[in-house]
């Protein structure tokens, strides 16, 4: 009787680990299938982000090729492209008061590019002209606080602080040329402790910015924040 007992006991226990490892093999595979899906799914999605990023570049490319510049030219950025047949155009015999407000500095990454304020300035002069508004016709005031002001120091100032030239005073003396007026900001020099002397010598100073926008806003000037 012992040892039918002892007989059916190790028979028992067989059975068990035999279960027990087609248990655990069952849960391995599982467990890989679930892992060749996911990696499937990663290597898709990233298929998919490539070639979308890859396309944008092309497509930007192309535009690109297109673009034309007008009146200035400060990087890729500040073209204008081509438009079939409008049919809204702007009156060409009326003044074109625009006053853009200029908040922002380059990032680290981009500090040796134009900023990209005074990028935007351009591109909106360009688009004005393109659309058929004579240059005569079109009369810019910029006013400048907050980080934007180191795109209008010296390169001096420039070059002390980024260690690099500034990339700015080319386009800037451009837009002066045109007539572009230039204020900076009183109230964001003390906060950013930039003294008169640290900016461009053509660059006008207001106690404050909002003396400005408000005066030339009431001037008939079209204020456009950047």
């Amino acid at each position: 009787m012992r040892k039918l007992m002892a007989l059916f006991i190790g028979i028992l226990s067989c059975s068990m680990g035999v279960a027990q490892v087609s248990k655990t093999d069952s849960i391995i595979n599982v467990l890989k299938h679930q892992r060749d899906s996911i990696l499937k799914a990663i290597y898709k999605a990233d298929s998919i982000k490539t070639e979308k990023e890859f396309g944008d570049k092309i497509r930007w490319e192309k535009l690109k090729s297109n673009a034309s510049f007008p009146v200035l030219n400060a990087g890729e950025f500040s073209g204008v492209l081509q438009v079939k047949d409008p049919t809204e155009v702007p009156d060409p015999n009326q003044d074109y008061k625009l006053l853009f407000e200029l908040v922002n500095n380059n990032p680290d990454s981009i500090i040796k590019d134009n900023n990209e304020g005074l990028v935007e300035v351009v591109r909106v002069i360009n688009l004005h002209v393109a659309s058929g508004i004579p240059l005569k016709r079109i009369i810019p005031v910029i006013v400048v606080h907050g980080g934007a002001l180191n795109a209008f120091t010296t390169n001096e100032y420039y070059n002390k602080k980024f260690k690099s030239d500034n990339p700015n005073i080319k386009v800037i003396g451009e837009l002066e040329k045109l007539g572009a007026k230039i204020i900076a900001c009183g109230q964001a020099m003390a906060y950013k402790n930039i003294q008169k002397e640290d900016l461009l010598p053509t660059i006008k100073v207001s106690i404050t910015a909002q003396t400005v926008l408000t005066n030339y806003q009431l001037k008939g000037f079209v204020w456009m924040s950047k």
